[in-house]
């Protein structure tokens, strides 16, 4: 069995306490992968099968069977069970993955950080509030239904746990629709929300998330929102030209100007997006221009919730531990 682990970077993050790995697993085909994590969850960045080194997994190999190394598919598979975990494993021939090139031997490599964050589990019938205080919640991972006999098993029939291959299709859309970018959301674990898998099993919520620290700018009108990342590119998560209170953007304005606080521009997030997600910096204009007028009269202001996130459109620098 050939089994590489490498660790490729470590990094000390601002945020006190925190350390977030990346790391490489390369499994021959027919071995069982493993991934973990020491400190943190899983989430999978990539994962291929294939060959692209005629050097790895060739032990005892003809070289007829290593030489192919433009053959590789990804596999999205392994993302779907192990990321939000602490440790997955697998036999790599029991995926059923097609064989993207018939002759050549194959090997796994998947790559994956880990990230610091929290998991939780919520039984049949119950709720549970995820709250991120001033920061936003970030879903990691979600699964409506039972892989394992022990986890919400107090009191319950044995028959009634012992399906451990079940899954609710959307559990994921449905949590990171109720949840992701918000302060605060509550979870129910129930038929009705996510569907039920497996009939006549006693099923659970697990999911895992962590707190996106955010930054908040607020220009009043006739002025230009600049918003700058010095590491990393903007993401958006929420955006508002409007009011929506009487203080903001207030000093030497008279009361008709002010006392309107439900205003609201229906194109500020798309808009916002438009100019600034995925750059380094950009600069928008807080006018009736750019959003158009939502309240007539109304001395207005943009809001914009954002935060930089690394290429790959996942935040390290501006993760927090507070949860």
């Amino acid at each position: 069995m050939f089994f590489l682990k490498l660790s490729l970077i470590t990094w000390l993050i601002a945020a006190p306490g925190l350390v977030v790995s990346t790391e490489n697993v390369i499994t021959c085909y027919g071995s069982v992968q493993r991934l973990s994590c020491d400190i943190g969850l899983i989430r999978v960045q990539s994962a291929i099968y294939g060959r692209t080194d005629s050097s790895v997994c060739n032990a005892g190999r003809p070289p007829s069977e290593t030489q192919n190394t433009r053959c590789s598919m990804k596999i999205p598979l392994i993302s779907e069970r192990c990321d939000g975990q602490t440790a997955c494993e697998f036999k790599t021939d029991v995926l059923g993955i097609p064989d993207p090139c018939l002759g050549t031997y194959k090997y796994y490599n998947t790559t994956y950080n880990c990230i610091q964050g929290r998991i939780g589990m919520i039984c049949e019938g119950s709720y549970s509030t995820l709250d991120c205080g001033n920061d936003v919640i970030q879903i990691v991972s979600a699964n409506y239904g039972r892989t394992d006999r022990t986890t919400c098993s107090e009191g319950i029939e044995n028959k009634e746990t012992e399906d451990t291959n079940c899954h609710a299709p959307d559990t994921l859309t449905s949590v990171l629709t109720r949840c992701n970018d918000r302060k605060r959301c509550i979870l129910e674990a129930s038929n009705t929300i996510f569907t039920d898998p497996c009939k006549g099993t006693y099923k659970y919520l697990a999911f895992s998330y962590f707190c996106l620290s955010v930054e908040t700018s607020v220009t009043c009108e006739h002025s230009t929102a600049v918003l700058t990342c010095e590491a990393g590119v903007l993401k958006i998560h929420s955006a508002n030209y409007g009011r929506t209170d009487s203080t903001t953007c207030a000093a030497g304005r008279p009361a008709h100007e002010i006392n309107k606080t439900d205003c609201f521009a229906g194109n500020t997030l798309a808009e916002v997006v438009r100019r600034c997600e995925g750059k380094n910096s950009c600069s928008v204009p807080a006018t009736n221009s750019v959003f158009s007028d939502p309240c007539v009269g109304t001395f207005k202001y943009l809001t914009v919730v954002y935060s930089c996130a690394g290429s790959d459109g996942f935040d390290f620098s501006q993760l927090t531990n507070e949860v």
